[in-house]
Order: structure tokens, then C-alpha cells, then sequence
């Protein structure tokens, strides 16, 4: 059999395979409408969206995935379907930090697919005023990175907002100089999010020693001022440099190369357990000696493995905070409910802000 032969064979083999494909992603996609239909006859406002359904899915196509795809691209395979199956039952709308072509939005897509439709706001209030009034199902707010931290915004908004977290993603952020010149020469400012200035200040003292830093709302935004300024120069990702037809002068420009980024799905509804999962709390403590370490003795007593702690003022007084804090395991979980009952009563202030599943992708 000739080298042709061979190949036209495969190829007809390969034909086959998606016509089957095919068949059975129709076939899982009249499921997903069925699955619409039953949930529309017992609850009108019933929710469409399971995130630990979708994290438990994802999770199944990792482990039973045998190669020679690797897992990852995999479970993003099954991202996308599920993505457009879940918008035959109801279109999402997801808030994110403006304006098109920020880490943000990367993030929406990542963690939803690409059947949503993403909405571009001006800043983290905002995103939480879209979900709150209605206007959008969904948020993503960046909440902490790797290299610079907390995201100070994001959690102050958890202070008044009655929105839950519904979910997390993680976004591994590769920052690049942009601009509309093929080198460097002639840059006097270089536009970012302040973050990202942070980010990146190690290789901009050594490259760009002289070029006014300049902080702006996101980095697409930076993108697009540097498109409009003589001169000027961006930090900012390589989808925000085909969005403004900016030229990559330098790529991956991180001081840290494993900075990442997470970010919280914000909305409305209380989400159950997936077998994996996160649990978020906001507290004070009373005004006494001791009276942080009294509050945490329930999670040290029942032996749960307390993630994260950050503070912030409270905005109620001189030098008065509120506590965030990241615990392993779902509030359902009887161990995890008693710790919670008893760090509730010890509490000046206790809101649990969400349990959901841990980052699949």
C-alpha cells in the first residue's frame, strides 16, 4: 500500500469519527434541552447554571482521560461543550472588569466557555451592580495574585454586597510590552494597571529605565491609550494587542514566571458540594486580648486547614478590621458546620460568602 493510500485511509477513518462526534454532541445537546424543560416545570427561576456539576464533570474527563490529548486540553474540550449546551438552556450574561481583552475576561471565558455572552463594565463596583440589579447572571473579579497579593477592591465590595462566590479560576498571566513601533526605541510612558506595572518593574528598570510609568484601570485600557499616544507603550496580553492592532515589542515580560492570578465568580445562588471544595468566610473579632486567636481555636479544634487570611479595615472605626478567610472543604460538611456554628457565636461578625468548587481548570 503506497504512503497515499495509507493516508487516505486514515483520513477516511477520521471522517467517520466525527461524523460521530458529531452525532453524539447533538445527541448531549437535546439532553441539555431536556434537562431545561424539566427545570422550567417545577421552578421558573430555577438556576442553569451547576458549578459543581460542571466541576464534577470536568474533574471525571481528567482522571478516565488515557491520552495521547493531555488532560488539560481535554477537560478545556469539555469546557467549550458544555458551553454551548448550557446556552440552549439559558444564555449567561458575565460581568467582568473592562474594557474587551483583560486578563478578566480571559478568565470569564476560561472558567464559562465561549457560548456566554461576556460584558465589558468600568470597575469591580460595577460588576457587582450588574449581578446585584439583575442586569447580568454572572461576575469575575480578580480577587489575589501570586506576586503582588490581595486585590483590595474585590474584598472590600464582599463588606456590603450580598452576592455569594459561586467559583473560582486561576489565569496564568503573561504580560508583553506592546506598541505601535517594532522596538523600543522612542518609548517615553508605559500604560498598565497598576498591578501589572508591579509586576513587571524589574524588567522595565533594566529596559525601559527612563519611561514614565502610568497607571490606568486595566491594561486593555493601557492598550488602547497606546495605540492613540505618540510614544507611549503598553503592558498588556496579546489578545488586547490583536483587539488594538498593536505590534508585540517584547513577550512574557513577568518579573515572576509563575505569577497567576484568581479570580471569584460572584452571584446569587448558594452552590452544594462537589467533592472538592473551598469555603469563604467574612469575620471580626471582639474588641479583647486573644480575641483573633479565640476566634479561629474552632477551625484548629476540628482540624480544618485554614487556606488563606487577609485583613481590611472595617470602614466602622479607627483601626478596626474584618477578617477573610479561605477554608478546605463545603459548609455542608458536618465537621465543617459545627466549626462554623462555633467560630459564628465567638464572632463580632460572621458571613459565610460562599462554598464552591475548587479551580478544576
Amino acid at each position: 500500500m503506497s504512503e497515499e493510500q495509507q493516508l487516505n485511509k486514515i483520513r477516511d477513518r477520521i471522517d467517520a469519527i466525527d461524523a460521530q462526534i458529531q452525532d453524539l454532541l447533538n445527541e448531549r445537546a437535546a439532553a441539555a434541552q431536556e434537562v431545561a424543560l424539566v427545570k422550567r416545570a417545577s421552578d421558573p427561576d430555577a438556576f442553569f447554571y451547576r458549578p459543581e456539576r460542571e466541576a464534577q464533570v470536568l474533574r471525571a474527563v481528567k482522571a478516565r482521560n488515557t491520552g495521547p490529548l493531555g488532560s488539560e486540553d481535554m477537560a478545556r474540550l469539555f469546557r467549550e461543550i458544555m458551553s454551548a449546551c448550557l446556552a440552549l438552556e439559558q444564555p449567561l450574561n458575565i460581568a467582568f472588569l473592562g474594557p474587551e481583552g483583560t486578563f478578566t475576561q480571559a478568565a470569564a471565558l476560561k472558567h464559562f466557555g465561549h457560548s456566554v455572552h461576556t460584558l465589558p463594565v468600568g470597575s469591580i463596583p460595577d460588576v457587582f451592580q450588574e449581578v446585584e440589579t439583575g442586569n447580568c447572571h454572572y461576575g469575575v473579579v480578580p480577587v489575589e495574585n501570586s506576586t503582588e497579593g490581595v486585590v483590595s477592591h474585590t474584598l472590600d465590595m464582599f463588606l456590603t454586597s450580598p452576592l455569594k462566590i459561586c467559583g473560582e479560576v486561576t489565569v496564568r498571566i503573561r504580560h508583553n510590552l506592546l506598541g505601535r513601533e517594532g522596538d523600543l526605541t522612542g518609548i517615553t510612558k508605559v500604560y498598565s494597571h497598576q498591578q501589572s506595572l508591579a509586576q513587571c518593574r524589574g524588567w522595565l528598570d533594566r529596559h525601559l529605565p527612563h519611561a514614565e510609568r502610568l497607571a490606568v484601570g486595566s491594561n486593555a485600557e493601557a492598550a488602547r491609550l497606546s495605540k492613540e499616544t505618540p510614544g507611549a507603550a503598553a503592558i498588556a496580553s496579546e489578545t488586547a494587542a490583536e483587539i488594538y492592532g498593536l505590534q508585540v515589542l517584547a513577550p512574557n515580560i513577568e518579573d515572576e514566571a509563575g505569577n497567576t492570578t484568581r479570580f471569584l465568580v460572584i452571584g446569587k445562588q448558594s452552590v452544594p458540594p462537589s467533592g472538592e471544595d473551598k469555603t469563604s468566610l467574612l469575620i471580626t473579632s471582639k474588641n479583647e486580648a486573644g480575641g483573633l486567636h479565640k476566634l479561629l481555636s474552632p477551625l484548629a479544634a476540628h482540624g480544618i486547614s485554614m487556606t488563606r487570611i487577609e485583613s481590611r479595615p472595617s470602614r466602622r472605626g479607627v483601626w478596626d478590621y474584618v477578617f477573610f478567610i479561605d477554608i478546605d472543604g463545603h459548609a455542608e460538611d458536618p465537621t465543617i458546620g459545627q466549626a462554623l456554628t462555633e467560630l459564628a457565636q465567638s464572632a463580632g461578625l460572621f458571613r459565610n460568602l460562599g462554598s464552591y468548587p475548587k479551580a478544576v481548570l
